[in-house]
C-alpha cells in the first residue's frame, strides 16, 4: 500500500505521522511487546495485529517519541502511550498507522479500503437516505465508488471519536458531506459527550487500487 500511504501523507494534518508495516505472507507475526496480546486469535489475525502495532511504533518514532507497547483494552481498542493518540487500519497485506500528540488531537481516525464499488446490498446499512439520494444523481458507473468513499469516511470518523465517547453506534448516526478531497462527518443524534450536529473534519486520498479517509478532532 505504499502508493496510498504516499497519498495519505499529502493530506495529513499538522504534527501527525504515518507509517506502514507489512503483514508476512506466511502469517508469522512480528514480535509483540510485553503487555500486547490477542488471546485466541488465529495466526492471520495475530500477524495483522502485530503489524499494526509495529506501524504505530514507527509513527511514534517519526514524531520523536519513544516506541512503546500498545496493549489492547477491554473494549479491544488500542491503549495509546501517554501523550499520544492514533489510529490503525489493515488492508491488503499491510497495516497503516497514524500517530499524533494528545496535546494537539483528542482523536485520530484512519481507514483504508480496496477501491471497489460498495455492494448495493450494503447501501441501506451504510448510507443515510439523503446520502443514498445524492448518490443516485451520479452516473451509474460512479455510484458504487462514491458509496465506498462515504463508508471509509464514516469508519475514519468513528475511530476518531471513539476515544471521546467510548460508544458503538451504527452508520446512520453520521452524515457525510464530501467536497472534493475534503469532507465533514455530522452527528445526527447525541452521542454523549458529543452533541447532535457536531462535525468531524476529514480528508480523502485515493489511487488506482485504494481509497482512504483521515479524520481528526483537534484539542480545545
Amino acid at each position: 500500500m505504499s502508493e496510498i500511504a504516499a497519498a495519505l501523507r499529502d493530506i495529513l494534518p499538522a504534527r501527525v505521522a504515518l507509517a506502514e508495516a507489512m503483514i508476512p505472507q506466511n502469517n508469522m507475526p512480528q514480535t509483540l511487546w510485553p503487555g500486547e496480546s490477542l488471546p485466541g486469535a488465529i495466526a492471520a489475525r495475530l500477524a495483522e495485529f502485530a503489524a499494526g502495532r509495529s506501524a504505530a511504533r514507527q509513527a511514534l518514532q517519526a514524531l520523536g517519541l519513544a516506541p512503546a507497547a500498545i496493549p489492547m483494552g477491554p473494549d479491544r481498542a488500542p491503549i495509546w502511550p501517554d501523550g499520544a493518540t492514533g489510529s490503525i487500519s489493515h488492508c491488503a497485506g499491510s497495516c497503516l498507522a497514524v500517530m499524533g500528540f494528545a496535546r494537539d488531537y483528542r482523536g485520530l481516525g484512519l481507514d483504508v479500503e480496496p477501491l471497489q464499488p460498495l455492494p448495493q446490498n450494503l447501501w441501506p446499512i451504510v448510507l443515510r437516505p439523503e446520502e443514498h439520494s445524492e448518490i443516485l444523481t451520479l452516473p451509474a458507473m460512479r455510484q458504487g465508488v462514491q458509496a465506498l468513499r462515504i463508508f471509509v469516511a464514516k469508519e475514519a470518523a468513528y475511530k476518531a471519536q471513539y476515544s471521546i465517547t467510548r460508544q458503538i453506534f451504527d452508520f446512520q448516526t453520521l452524515r457525510i458531506i464530501i467536497k472534493n478531497q475534503e469532507f465533514i462527518a455530522v452527528f445526527q443524534r447525541d452521542i454523549p459527550p458529543i452533541e447532535k450536529y457536531f462535525h468531524i473534519t476529514g480528508r480523502l486520498a485515493e489511487n488506482h487500487t485504494h481509497t482512504a479517509a483521515m479524520c481528526w478532532l483537534a484539542t480545545g
